[in-house]
């Protein structure tokens, strides 16, 4: 076994997992989903241009994957309120979910997920604190709503 230096980090972070910051969208994925973000270089008379959606994507993933908030995306990707912005138009428009749809459909194609079983993660879900006493049924009475 091969010895290990000890300037030499431990990277326990395994490659393609959620805690991975180098995992984005490889040329083929983009090709699949771009038409439905459609961008154009910035004009040459000048004036802000619009961020690239592929890094957009890239840092609304990374946020979401890693579960980290809006204010820590790495500077590699757009600001955050840009990033945050196109999330919630995208969202709104259904485009994000058409974008998912079209990578998990592409993943299923090559055996590479089964989606036949899927799950919910439920952590980030708040537990309501007390119970509404409306619906809270009082003995020997019968609940209506």
């Amino acid at each position: 076994m091969p010895s290990r230096s000890r300037t030499e980090p431990c990277r326990l972070v395994i490659a393609g997992s959620k805690t991975d910051p180098t995992v984005e969208l490889t040329d083929k994925q983009w090709n699949l989903i771009k038409d439905l973000f459609p961008w154009e270089p910035p004009a040459r008379q000048g004036g802000r241009p619009k961020a690239d959606p592929r890094s957009c994507f890239n840092g609304i993933m990374w946020v979401l994957r890693t579960g980290a908030r809006w204010k820590d995306l790495p500077e590699k990707y757009p600001p955050k309120s840009t990033c945050h912005d196109r999330f919630k138009e995208w969202s709104k428009a259904g485009l994000f979910d058409k974008a998912l749809e079209r990578l998990l459909s592409a993943l299923e194609k090559s055996n590479m997920i089964d989606r036949s079983e899927t799950f919910a993660d439920g952590t980030f879900a708040s537990a309501k604190k007390g119970v509404n006493r409306l619906a809270r049924p009082v003995a020997g009475r019968e609940l209506r709503l």
